[in-house]
């Protein structure tokens, strides 16, 4: 019974541990991210408007930020999640605006999660943690 009863206590502890972690994502390898802009810069003027977006280098194969609502941005890799080893892949933002593409296999995504619309690729979009306060926006993971 005591056994029992510590190695509950451990696998609980490891879940603990390991869920506090950095984000994990099947397909895209963990870099570590943490910059700062200011969205109302004229440097930054697409991310002034809702649905406007701006790339950053960073991350795997650089980073699209996306701006959802007044307080709301959205941070993907640009690594597609079926061929992120292709150093020619890209992903970017279609000309409809509400959805990412893949440049090679074609893959699309909802610009607003990350989610796959259409395949090859199975895996949502590595996602960075966002945070504004009104004039700073902080991207990290």
């Amino acid at each position: 019974m005591k056994t029992h009863k510590s190695l509950i206590i451990i696998l609980l502890l490891t879940v603990l541990f390991t869920s506090c972690h950095n984000h994990y994502h099947p397909t895209i390898p963990y870099k570590k991210v943490d910059f700062t802009i200011y969205p109302n810069d004229v440097m930054y003027y697409r991310l002034n408007t809702y649905g406007g977006y701006e790339y950053f280098t960073g991350g795997v194969s650089g980073i699209v930020v996306y701006r959802l609502d007044e307080w709301t941005f959205m941070a993907y890799d640009r690594s597609c999640t079926y061929d992120w080893e292709d150093n020619t892949s890209w992903i970017w933002v279609h000309p409809n605006g509400i959805m990412l593409i893949d440049s090679v296999c074609g893959s699309t995504y909802n610009i607003l999660d990350g989610n796959v619309i259409t395949g090859p690729a199975i895996w949502p979009l590595y996602q960075y943690k966002t945070r504004y306060d009104g004039v700073r926006l902080r991207v990290y993971n």
